[in-house]
């Protein structure tokens, strides 16, 4: 049975979303203080956090901050305001996804679902291919066993889903994604999720190994079509 948690200030939501996740055979846990669904979420025992972003003690943002480090397990954001803003904040923290309030409850259990079977995906892709050592092309360089990434001997630091995103495209260089096809791969949910999470992405993979991200070397914009990266 997979482990939830809710950290949620208002009861009325959690108590929904805890009852439909309930249904669906998911051991559910709340918290509606941020300070204790931070310590909460720090124990690992959790195989998924949804997370708000409004919470008294601590905001969402900050708790993300501060567990991506050490917690390896998807999270789910969940924003009252709608704006890209937060959105774009809440993933460079390292949250895998977001959804909107207000939100259909049965939603949100397919995007629980949806990140859950995407992160056991990747995580049997990475133990298929722990014989390969690393992927180097041009001036980066990846170590898929110690999910270490480096651009010339600068080690530089990607979140959860930005890793997976760099390896996905350096696995298959100079190859035109759309990014609708990215985010199912990556993300494995086209039927719920956003595409602009693709760009956010990519736009902090390319702050982080591109000496100009205005004018990339790597990661390349196919107008009309989509990204690659590129061969150099």
């Amino acid at each position: 049975m997979k482990k939830i948690l809710i950290v949620e200030d208002d009861i009325e939501i959690a108590e929904i979303v805890r009852d439909f996740l309930v249904l669906d055979g998911f051991d559910v846990t709340m918290k509606a203080d941020g300070l204790e669904g931070y310590h909460a979420a720090k124990s690992g025992d959790y195989d998924l956090i949804i997370l708000d972003l409004m919470l008294p003690s601590m905001n969402g943002h900050d708790i993300c901050k501060k567990i991506r480090h050490d917690i390896d397990v998807p999270i789910l954001m969940v924003t009252a305001k709608g704006e890209d803003a937060d959105k774009i904040r809440g993933l460079g923290f390292g949250a895998d996804d977001y959804i909107t309030k207000p939100f259909s409850p049965t939603e949100l259990v397919a995007r629980v679902k949806s990140n859950l079977a995407q992160f056991a995906r990747l995580n049997s892709k990475k133990a298929s291919t722990e014989v390969r050592q690393e992927i180097h092309l041009g001036n980066v360089r990846v170590n898929l066993q110690t999910h270490r990434v480096y651009v010339g001997n600068v080690e530089v630091d990607l979140k959860h889903k930005e890793y997976e995103l760099l390896v996905f495209l350096m696995s298959n260089p100079d190859i035109v994604f759309s990014k609708e096809h990215l985010y199912e791969k990556i993300w494995g949910m086209d039927a719920y999720g956003d595409v602009k999470t693709v760009v956010v992405h990519l736009g902090r993979i390319r702050e982080k190994i591109e000496t100009d991200p205005q004018n990339p070397v790597y990661i390349e914009t196919v107008r009309g079509a989509g990204y690659r990266f590129r061969k150099t």
